[in-house]
């Protein structure tokens, strides 16, 4: 029984020193598995990011939309006056006092709606400024969010392809791992760059 328990002991101790020179490839595994996590909420963030200013930039279009509608409508109005001053002017009217002035206010009301009409087109001109901004840093968030996937998805591979190393013992995949991971870890780093 002696030598059983010897040869027991013997393939313990080989397990032993092979379980320890796995460690290095358990603690790779841990790391990349913090490192998928990070990415992936970094990734998710950037795209929720992006909703929010698409959001903004809808908004923004919708009040593009209001003060061009405005501007049509006192457009409208205006060209409306200046009808009805013409034809005030070209007709015969009895009460010429009169005539004349309602001829001064559609004058007046004129100047006044030339002024709101150049104000609302700066002003809707302006409100498109703003959707070509938040536009703008939507496709910014994209392109981030796309470098954070991109890295997350070379982490997950790296993480997979490690862990084959503990089923075969051959590093091998370990060294493959690595360069996945390298190059997943640079895309994720591209994003923060891009800002």
């Amino acid at each position: 029984m002696e030598g059983d328990e010897a040869g027991e002991l013997k393939e313990s101790a080989e397990k032993g020193s092979e379980d320890q020179s796995m460690r290095p490839v358990a603690f790779t595994m841990s790391v990349l598995a913090v490192l998928v996590a990070v990415t992936t909420v970094l990734g998710h963030r950037t795209h929720t990011e992006a909703i929010l200013f698409q959001t903004r930039a809808a908004v923004e279009q919708n009040r593009v939309s209001d003060d061009w509608a405005l501007y049509q409508a006192k457009k409208i109005r205006d060209s409306d006056t200046d009808l009805a001053a013409r034809l005030l002017h070209d007709l015969t009217i009895a009460d010429k006092a009169a005539a004349k002035k309602d001829a001064d206010d559609w004058a007046d009301h004129r100047k006044k709606w030339t002024v709101d009409l150049k104000e609302g087109e700066e002003q809707a001109r302006a409100q498109e400024d703003k959707v070509h901004e938040f536009e703008k840093k939507v496709d910014e968030a994209e392109a981030r969010a796309d470098r954070y996937d991109l890295g997350e998805a070379l982490l997950e591979i790296a993480l997979v392809i490690s862990s084959v190393t503990l089923l075969t013992r051959s590093r091998i995949y370990w060294y493959f791992g690595f360069a996945f991971a390298i190059t997943g870890i640079l895309s994720a780093l591209s994003a923060i760059l891009l800002k």
